[in-house]
């Protein structure tokens, strides 16, 4: 529910801010350099066409001869044609390259942020939501996409034929367009005013959308919970307020804007009348012709069109400005679990990898006053199975988590075949390990691709073989299309128990030296868990396993069972030897074994 911290950094931004696509603009210089040709072959022949008009009226128009005047406009009419010919050739061509430009480019932006932001820590979602990042992807990269693949195109454009009106309308009445220029440079300085104004709501704008993209990803994710709680009222009216705080920044941002809008059309529209009417006044006088006077008013036309485009061009900047700036801060977070300079190889092992804590302390980011382990060191041989048993917080999930490097502990060293952790390639010390965690994770897609991503090259025998082995077989089987059968998002067209052992039989499919069991058959009835049970016992055979479980039917066969209270190791042991020293373990065990507290409790 806390917001996160990348929609609390104020922000600035302006158009600089879309310097961040130069990478991502870079590899396509001859498609950007072909689209700029079209872009400028385009606009000149737009500014062609009132030199064509021009002549066309002093000329075709002008001449005594009936005859002659039909041959003139034929033939003005003929340069008129092609004026619009290559017109429309040159913009379908602008067209499809800025278009190309913006799709390839927008892909090319969600496909880096997305591959940046998986190979996150677990410290970064710790304080950013799902549904920021998934805005981010969405709404932000939409916007950048309108911007690379149309609105820059069309300022740039507008830009090239804006300024090429004005230096034909100075170049042909340089006194009165030198009095408008003047006049129009009064116009931005007002303008430099709404703009700051805004970047400033276009930024507020996409962070309240992308707080109700947040809540509407943990609601979507929670709809069990939800509904069970009766709480659909409650949530809509959360998600309400939400759309409604960005509906209210939206029409803050689009009020100034129509204001920015509306001054700078109109200022533009006076000054060029001003212009206009001193280009009348010298027709009457005789100071230019009919035609130079069409002429003047069809680039009045264009750079007063121009304009406008231009002032919405720059609207649409400030907001992709804002979005650009957002994606950068995803591309520009930093994980503190970082790739060794130079990584170390982990040595070949057989029948198992050897780990070992030495006095570790860590804190959780995000719980820095409180040590989750303090000062522990164990040391787990080989092929060897340890149990890991202790009360909720005690720091069990936490040492799986520092054997997988999703933290870095404070203090000591954590080693996993005498090389360190933090000196190993991260896709080399994860391949060596396989976990089973207690929330089975099931991906939208078939059985058959569930398990297989745990090793993605196996073949569909080792598939089946893993499943059998995890007693999923039969129930697969069971299903509609068998192991073709899609098993919903997030696995809801499965029971609980269904899901934990396609979960294992994803981990026995990978065959890794160590194996961590994080409440592995916690979601099974008494007959599945027997029967998983066994099949985890022969997968664990040849190979180190680290066992988390709260059922201590599960481990009484293990080589040693480690009891963890508040981060510390209190107690170590086998299963009789623990139950002998009438210590927590003892308690524990008679509670669930016989019901109630032992004697010697």
């Amino acid at each position: 529910m806390s917001k996160s911290k990348l929609s609390d950094r104020a922000s600035a931004q302006s158009p600089r801010s879309l310097s961040g696509l130069g990478p991502f603009l870079k590899p396509y210089r001859l498609q950007i350099g072909l689209a700029g040709l079209f872009l400028v072959m385009a606009a000149a022949t737009t500014l062609v066409f009132p030199v064509a008009l021009r002549t066309l009226i002093d000329e075709g128009l002008v001449a005594a001869d009936p005859g002659e005047r039909l041959m003139a406009l034929r033939g003005h009419f003929l340069a008129l044609f092609a004026v619009g010919a290559a017109l429309g050739l040159f913009s379908a061509a602008r067209f499809y390259m800025v278009s190309w430009l913006g799709e390839r480019v927008t892909a090319d932006l969600r496909n880096a942020v997305y591959s940046h932001v998986v190979r996150q820590s677990p410290a970064f979602f710790e304080t950013t939501q799902t549904g920021e990042v998934l805005s981010r992807l969405t709404t932000d990269t939409t916007l950048v996409q309108t911007v690379v693949g149309s609105s820059l195109s069309m300022g740039l454009r507008n830009s090239v034929m804006g300024i090429g009106a004005l230096g034909m309308l100075v170049a042909t009445n340089p006194y009165v367009m030198t009095q408008v220029l003047g006049m129009l440079v009064l116009v931005v300085l007002p303008s430099l005013y709404f703009g700051r104004r805004v970047r400033k709501l276009s930024r507020a704008s996409q962070d309240r959308v992308a707080d109700s993209s947040a809540i509407a990803a943990e609601v979507l994710n929670a709809i069990p919970v939800v509904q069970s709680y009766t709480q659909e009222d409650r949530e809509a009216r959360r998600f309400n307020v939400t759309t409604e705080h960005a509906f209210e920044t939206a029409r803050k941002r689009s009020r100034v804007r129509a204001m920015l809008v509306a001054f700078i059309i109109s200022a533009t529209f006076g000054a060029l009348l001003w212009g206009l009417y001193q280009g009348t006044q010298a027709v009457i006088r005789g100071d230019i012709s009919a035609g130079h006077l069409g002429q003047t008013v069809v680039y009045v036309v264009i750079l007063v069109s121009s304009v406008a485009v231009l002032s919405e061009v720059y609207g649409d900047l400030l907001r992709a400005a804002g979005a650009t700036e957002r994606l950068m801060e995803l591309l520009g977070a930093r994980s503190p679990v970082a790739e060794p300079a130079q990584p170390l190889a982990l040595p070949a092992t057989r029948g198992g990898s050897a780990v070992a804590l030495d006095q570790v302390t860590f804190h959780y980011p995000s719980r820095p006053a409180h040590a989750a382990l303090r000062d522990f060191s164990l040391s787990v041989m080989p092929g060897e199975t340890v149990a890991l048993v202790g009360a909720s917080g005690a720091g069990k999930s936490t040492v799986f988590q520092l054997l997988l490097r999703y933290y870095d502990a404070q203090h000591g060293a954590v080693r996993i075949d005498g090389v360190r952790v933090d000196a190993v390639a991260l896709h080399d010390l994860r391949a060596r390990i396989g976990i089973v965690p207690q929330d089975s994770t099931i991906f939208s897609a078939n059985a058959l691709e569930n398990i297989r991503y745990g090793r993605p090259d196996a073949s569909d025998a080792e598939v089946m073989a893993a499943a059998k082995a995890a007693y999923a077989h039969e129930f697969i089987s069971a299903l509609p299309e068998g192991y073709q059968t899609f098993l919903g998002e997030r696995g809801v067209r499965l029971s609980g128990g269904q899901r934990q052992r396609i979960s294992i039989a994803r981990a026995i499919l990978k065959n890794p030296p160590l194996l961590l069991l994080d409440e592995a058959t916690s979601a099974l009835d008494a007959e599945s868990e027997r029967v998983v049970q066994a099949a985890l016992e022969a997968a664990m055979a040849h190979r180190t396993t680290l066992v988390i479980a709260h059922r201590l039917a599960t481990v009484q066969r293990a080589d040693r069972i480690i009891v963890l209270e508040d981060g510390c190791i209190v107690e170590t042991g086998t299963h009789t030897q623990l139950v002998d020293q009438g210590g927590i373990y003892a308690r524990l065990a008679a509670m669930q074994f016989n019901g109630q507290p032992s004697e010697s409790s």
